[in-house]
């Protein structure tokens, strides 16, 4: 049994000097953060420009869920704001 890990303990050693000294960046690209608080930035953005510019009122509902939705846009970026710190 010595004999075997004799034998076989250089070749372990030189693999794990191999793993261990492989190439890593030394500035990893950073990762989005919040990518979906993001996505709903941006979907409220296009709900808000087909809001505004609908051919119809949609039964006077049209100004408040313009108000609504331009109030949760400000709120997701707030909240984007306060991870920063």
């Amino acid at each position: 049994m010595k004999r075997q890990f004799t034998r076989f303990a250089p070749w372990v050693a030189l693999m794990m000097l191999g793993v261990m000294s492989t190439a890593r960046p030394a500035n990893p690209e950073p990762r989005e953060q919040h990518p979906r608080i993001r996505a709903a930035i941006a979907a409220l953005r296009e709900a808000q420009a087909d809001t505004r510019f609908a051919a119809h009122d949609f039964c006077q509902h049209r100004v408040e869920a313009m108000r609504i939705n331009q109030e949760a846009i400000r709120q997701l970026k707030a909240a984007l704001a306060c991870d920063r710190r």
